[in-house]
């Protein structure tokens, strides 16, 4: 590297000159009016509940996993338990061994965010080892086997008949391929995107890094597609089709009063997704969800503010239908409460990540 390029490959340069990077408050910061118009038009009141109201907050903060889990059709998704915080690491394998479950698991908090505290487990060891990190209710939950994974944005309007497909998120994990001749830290280090993720990566994984694959040898180091956690998020929007729609919109109908947000699932291939086949919902996200195929590297902050406003406005319609039918508002104290609770548990939440990184 020349000098220049030595200099725009630190952390601060990086971040600086790629908007992915910047805080949630820097993003949404010029374009919050917007949303404050939607409140105003609302009547002075949060209007997201309305748009999900069997999801705790319509899903923007503070919602459940687990409870959205269960208004899943059967099936869809992997097998998933609900750990209490105060549980021992014994009675978790004792749950574990109950309800026949088969390794490789994964742990996650049922109250997340940007895949913090989330953390795979081979083997009971694994258990007796994190379990007690928790200091949260969490969820344990069946590794989905398959390579690929995606988000998808539905929304439909109430009343009417069929859903739509906004936004398709494609996501690439963070993993690096060996070359015979560099460690796994140097091949994360030729990469501004792992360079970012290359601090948490030393507290979890440690002396391991210094390994050497051969050449051709792929070793993922983050399991998740979470673009906080180092996955490259891929626009896949020119994806949609009236299979994947029809798919989709089969899946989020059975969901009782569901009309706004993204399925996270991971799949086979491409065609069997659409055919309904080789799939499982990792996730679904509520009136809280980003339009996360913004996030492309090709894309620039004006099309992701295009993307965010779209979407903000057809959460406001469908918000202000249901609430025609009976469903209601958030008041302003009410709506700082949520804010409020949100901040004091990502404090909790970022200390339960550092110590699951911690070896």
């Amino acid at each position: 590297m020349n000098p220049l390029q030595r200099i725009l490959h630190k952390p601060f340069f990086i971040k600086l000159l790629h908007w992915e990077y910047w805080s949630m408050t820097a993003v949404y910061g010029l374009i919050y009016p917007v949303f404050l118009w939607l409140c105003i038009r609302s009547g002075w009141r949060f209007f997201f509940p309305a748009a999900n109201p069997r999801i705790r907050y319509g899903g923007f903060l503070m919602e459940s996993k687990k409870e959205i889990y269960d208004l899943l059709p059967p099936g869809y998704y992997p097998k998933t338990i609900l750990i209490k915080q105060e549980t021992t690491p014994a009675a978790v394998l004792d749950e574990i061994r109950k309800n026949d479950f088969s390794f490789p698991l994964i742990a996650k908090p049922d109250i997340g965010m940007r895949g913090l505290a989330a953390k795979k487990m081979e083997n009971e060891n694994d258990i007796v080892c994190i379990a007690g990190k928790y200091d949260i209710d969490y969820l344990i939950q069946e590794f989905v086997p398959w390579e690929n994974e995606v988000g998808i944005f539905y929304y439909r309007y109430p009343g009417n008949d069929r859903g739509y497909i906004s936004g398709i998120v494609g996501k690439e994990f963070l993993s690096v391929t060996g070359d015979g001749k560099n460690s796994v830290v140097q091949l994360l280090e030729k990469d501004k995107r792992y360079l970012l993720q290359l601090e948490s990566l030393k507290k979890e994984y440690g002396q391991e890094l210094d390994e050497v694959l051969v050449e051709g040898e792929k070793k993922l180091l983050v399991p998740y597609g979470n673009h906080a956690r180092g996955a490259k998020f891929l626009d896949f929007t020119g994806r949609i089709d009236e299979d994947l729609t029809a798919l989709t919109d089969k899946i989020c109908k059975q969901v009782p009063e569901f009309y706004y947000g993204r399925i996270d699932l991971r799949y086979n291939t491409w065609e069997e997704l659409k055919q309904g086949q080789n799939f499982s919902i990792i996730e679904l996200n509520g009136a809280g969800s980003e339009p996360t195929h913004m996030y492309d590297p090709k894309h620039s902050l004006f099309f992701a503010w295009k993307e965010i406003i779209r979407h903000w406005i057809i959460l406001w319609r469908i918000s202000r239908l249901n609430h025609k039918k009976g469903f209601s508002y958030m008041t302003y104290s009410e709506g700082a409460k949520m804010f409020r609770d949100n901040r004091a548990y990502v404090k909790k939440l970022q200390a339960v990540h550092d110590a699951l990184l911690s070896r």
